[in-house]
């Protein structure tokens, strides 16, 4: 399926993250949506000091294998992003 996939290796940054693996790096989600997720996203990222999150180690989105790992994710990321209707 190749809409699950997609290694844009022309791109200057490529690839964003250390990889053992750049044949099977997935730049589809180039920017990554379960970000929003916080601690929640699944991936190997830390806090810096100023309480940022930083995904410089993660390549959970950027694997081949995770496509549909990040698209089932996506009904946590809508709520998180409903208006609260209560304030």
């Amino acid at each position: 399926m190749n809409y699950k996939f997609f290694s844009h290796t022309e791109c200057e940054f490529f690839p964003c993250h250390k990889t053992n693996d750049p044949e099977n790096f997935n730049c589809l989600f180039c920017y990554c949506p379960l970000y929003a997720l916080k601690d929640k996203c699944g991936g190997n990222f830390k806090y810096t000091e100023k309480g940022i999150k930083d995904c410089k180690n993660c390549t959970l989105p950027h694997q081949r294998k995770n496509y549909d790992y990040v698209i089932g994710k996506f009904k946590e990321i809508i709520e998180i992003t409903k208006l609260d209707k209560e304030k």
